[in-house]
């Protein structure tokens, strides 16, 4: 169970945290007439930098000897022998990511998905000595809801853009105009265009901290949040800390898992007799993490410095890292070309790739390990309104019951019949309903 207690997080479980997971290659403009500049009070955060608390706009530009040397490391890839099962029991098979890497090394263009990018308005702005890159799309629709969401590992931005432009305008694509948010997406502390945080670490209570501090230096005094995987933790924490502009939260990777079931799941038992059909699924997805999926987790955990020589070496081997979590975690019978395409992948894998954030990517793992504590445990959230949405596909299918225990004030509750770990991804319509329909009992207090 995760909660505050005096101010601090207290956190309960079988199992250290597997939280899922510097600018090199872009442009922020100068300081001038177009950036904007509000005040953060000092007692929340610091980092007084040479930029203050401003707000600059920020554009990729990745160099051409970039994209030539990823291309060059990709054709000289020395490949290992195939695996000797005929499953994935071992990992990624080498038929699977084979044509995957020849497609990198061949026709796939970096300059679309940079395009795709640079058409959003992004910015930068230094919260607690960190430079945070952002997305920040205004709506065109009067009394549009603010809403920060986050990305997780090993996402990024790009697995939210399909939901952009249905979010911020629903009318375009359907929808109704009370239905509009404003939309921020920041970019995790050592993922992506963000600075890589040095020093003392960056768990969760300290994003949570920062993405207030983000909207409130955006001007906005009332918001929700969203969030899967490390976003769907950072939006918990951040309705532990409660702070005052926090309306409510939706998240489709809930921690509801009692400590009562961890330790079942530690000692080796069987799951009760006495729980239901749904908690047995959510036993049976917990248990199948822990003693087949962990291994990768369990790594950045304890040594991400060490195997973040491969990943910031080795395109190959980052992008084998990466593809087995997304033939693991989405809706698609271990195979994501089925929901995700190739360029989409690629996309992702990419952007890790350029701007050399495999490796503090994950030391967010290790950081968040110093508080304790697990992905899917149970929190103790009281006072803020919650919104659930669960994907068939998830790592585990959160059981209603005990989501009730975790979340007081439980709003919304809804399991679909599609859908992984990389909801607004892989079935981009249907999270959007879900995020719509999560927070409209909430729109009346904004």
């Amino acid at each position: 169970m995760i909660r505050i207690e005096n101010g601090m997080f207290m956190a309960t479980g079988a199992f250290g945290l597997v939280l899922l997971a510097a600018p090199c290659y872009a442009q922020a403009a100068a300081t001038g007439a177009a950036e904007t500049s509000v005040g953060l009070p000092s007692a929340e955060l610091g980092g007084a930098t040479e930029h203050g608390n401003a707000i600059r706009p920020f554009r990729i530009n990745v160099p051409e000897e970039a994209l030539l040397d990823l291309r060059r490391r990709v054709v000289a890839t020395r490949w290992p022998e195939r695996e000797t099962v005929t499953d994935q029991s071992q990992g990624v098979q080498l038929a699977k990511i084979q044509p995957l890497i020849q497609y990198w090394g061949t026709d796939y263009d970096w300059r679309k998905a940079e395009a795709k990018l640079n058409a959003l308005p992004q910015f930068v702005t230094t919260i607690d000595g960190v430079d945070i890159q952002f997305v920040h799309v205004k709506s065109r629709h009067p009394n549009a809801m603010p809403l920060i969401m986050t990305h997780g590992w090993p996402g990024s931005i790009f697995e939210l853009l399909k939901v952009v432009g249905p979010l911020t305008d629903p009318t375009a694509y359907g929808g109704r105009s009370e239905d509009a948010f404003d939309l921020v997406m920041p970019t995790l502390p050592g993922y992506g265009f963000s600075g890589k945080p040095q020093g003392s670490p960056w768990g969760p209570d300290r994003m949570g901290r920062a993405w207030d501090a983000l909207m409130q230096r955006l001007g906005y005094t009332r918001y929700v949040s969203q969030g899967g995987d490390w976003g769907a933790i950072i939006s918990e924490v951040m309705a532990l800390q409660a702070p005052p502009g926090l309306l409510g939260i939706h998240i489709n990777m809930p921690g509801t898992v009692p400590p009562s079931v961890l330790r079942l799941i530690r000692n080796g038992d069987p799951v009760p007799s006495s729980f239901s059909d749904a908690e047995k699924v959510a036993f049976a997805g917990v248990n199948a993490f822990y003693k087949k999926g962990f291994g990768y987790a369990e790594m950045m955990n304890t040594r991400p410095q060490t195997i973040g020589y491969g990943l910031s070496d080795s395109p190959v081997g980052l992008a084998a890292f990466f593809y087995d979590k997304f033939a693991a975690w989405t809706d698609s019978g271990g195979e994501p070309e089925r929901v995700l395409t190739r360029d989409e992948m690629l996309d992702d894998i990419t952007l890790y790739w350029l701007t050399n954030t495999g490796t503090s990517s994950s030391r967010s793992y290790w950081d968040a390990t110093q508080l304790g504590g697990g992905p899917f445990n149970a929190f103790d959230i009281k006072n803020v309104p919650v919104a659930v949405t669960v994907f068939p596909g998830e790592i585990y299918r959160a059981p209603r019951s005990w989501a009730e225990q975790s979340f007081h004030k439980l709003i919304y509750w809804n399991e679909v019949d599609k859908g992984g770990h990389f909801a607004a991804w892989e079935q981009p319509e249907l999270f959007v309903a879900e995020v719509r329909a999560a927070f409209r009992s909430l729109r009346e207090t904004k």
